[in-house]
């Protein structure tokens, strides 16, 4: 498992691929803000499918402190979570086309030309169920 030491707020962006599948996954932090996007690799334009939100920097009470992420998939490779300090804060199915994070917020309107469910990022320990 990779992973990358940052500070909150410093910007930075960490981005992981499936060993089996034509998927990855990405986070990104722009100063302000923490993200994680879904993105799907034989899509030739708009290859984010889906983005969680995961922090505002400015909530963030230890954010001066180093903080490590990193993307972990399942063995299948078609899940993977976002580990911040070795906690899951947000996961991805691409098999059931869903993502949710402990925010549960950044509901997007469902496209028709994507067909992941992003009304509703609602946190759910069943979709980390495969990391224990």
């Amino acid at each position: 498992m990779l992973e990358q030491i940052f500070k909150p707020g410093d910007g930075t962006a960490f981005g992981s691929d499936s060993l089996t599948h034509p998927h990855s996954a990405f986070f990104e932090d722009d100063g302000e803000t923490g993200y994680f996007y879904a993105m799907g690799l034989t899509r030739s334009v708009d290859m984010i499918v889906d983005a969680v939100h995961i922090y505002n920097v400015s909530n963030i009470s230890n954010g001066e402190r180093d903080s490590s992420v990193s993307i972990v998939w399942s063995a299948d490779g078609t899940k993977c979570a976002l580990l911040i300090n070795g906690q899951a804060h947000a996961a991805f199915d691409f098999v059931a086309k869903r993502g949710c994070c402990r925010t549960s917020f950044t509901n997007l309107p469902n496209t028709p030309s994507c067909c992941w469910d992003s009304s509703d990022h609602h946190w759910s320990d069943k979709m980390i169920a495969w990391l224990k």
